[in-house]
């Protein structure tokens, strides 16, 4: 069995703080991470709560059962949420992966916060029969903050560009995929008067290519202490 690490802690300036969470369900001990993003924050998520492209307030990771079989995670997530004292508008993912060993990686002001469940994984251009399979919540779920806004369009291209580095990054640390069945991405921009937003994202972009870069050094973080 591989060894869980401490998590690594983000700096205290930066701006994915996470708050460790811990709660107990039906006798099991699960934990969460809980960014509290604040106001002028406008997300792109492929969440089950909060997905999509709007204006979140925080972000939350949580860790269900490796036998999850409620049918209203959005729900679920929710009442998390709510319990642990966040507000407003926001994201929730979960994942089977004990969330503790998370990666942190930043970039020339580029943030991003990953855990990683490798149990479960392929190529996303599987066989057809293969996608018929049931399949455990084991999930690579990534979180990236950047400090400047982008528009719709670059949200978009941030989110391709977070999965190129993902990959990138799991080839790298020895797994043979492009992923698991149940990943999940949410990117962060900042908003508000003022702000120029930037049109571009892709990884040869100013912007994408610091997103990249994070994003890559997070995944190998939590990939390699992935049970």
């Amino acid at each position: 069995m591989t060894a869980v690490l401490p998590p690594p802690r983000p700096p205290v300036a930066g701006l994915l703080r996470v708050q460790h969470l811990t709660r107990v369900e039906n006798g099991e001990r699960l934990h969460a991470l809980l960014w509290r993003a604040g106001p002028d924050w406008r997300m792109i998520s492929s969440a089950v709560l909060g997905g999509g492209i709007g204006t979140r307030a925080w972000v939350l990771n949580a860790q269900v059962s490796h036998g999850y079989r409620r049918t209203d995670p959005e729900r679920h997530l929710a009442g998390l949420a709510r319990d642990a004292g966040a507000q407003g508008a926001g994201v929730g993912l979960m994942t089977a992966a004990d969330v503790r060993a998370y990666g942190h990686a930043c970039d020339d002001g580029v943030e991003a916060v990953v855990t990683a469940g490798l149990g479960v994984r392929g190529w996303a251009a599987a066989p057809a029969e293969s996608t018929v399979a049931p399949v455990r919540p084991d999930t690579v779920n990534m979180i990236v903050a950047l400090p400047v806004a982008l528009t719709d369009a670059a949200l978009v291209n941030a989110v391709a560009t977070a999965t190129e580095a993902k990959v990138q990054a799991l080839l790298e640390e020895g797994y043979d995929c492009s992923g698991t069945p149940t990943d999940a991405v949410c990117v962060a921009a900042r908003t508000g008067p003022g702000r120029e937003a930037h049109a571009f994202s892709g990884p040869r972009s100013l912007w994408g290519s610091r997103l990249a870069r994070a994003v890559h050094g997070a995944v190998r973080g939590a990939a390699s202490c992935a049970p």
